[in-house]
């Protein structure tokens, strides 16, 4: 299992080769568990978190580059809306009585 402190000092491309590496490994573990010719199967665990500990530094920024936050522009405060023109009241249809 790599550190993540030994992965840090890796350049791109080495990390590039390492997870184009263990991709392989990956696979011949799979071809391994399913022939049953598997015997570390804690193994996969370690291969996949090193993996993704590689791709995560690869897309990781480094900090002296990162630029710096821009203020945004205070919101301006819109103008209220005027009021909608009240509807006329619906009429209520009224019962008739029968006569009869």
């Amino acid at each position: 299992m790599m550190k993540i402190a030994e992965l840090r000092s890796k350049s791109k491309d080495e990390l590039k080769e390492l997870v184009l590496s263990l991709k392989k490994e990956q696979f011949n573990l799979r071809m391994q568990a399913t022939t049953g010719a598997l015997e570390n199967k804690g193994r996969f665990k370690e291969v996949r978190r090193t993996i993704a500990r590689a791709k995560t530094l690869m897309t990781e920024e480094p900090k002296a580059v990162k630029a710096p936050k821009v203020a945004k522009e205070p919101k301006v405060a819109k103008e209220p809306k005027a009021p909608k023109a009240a509807k006329p009241a619906a009429k209520k249809p009224t019962a008739k009585a029968k006569k009869g």
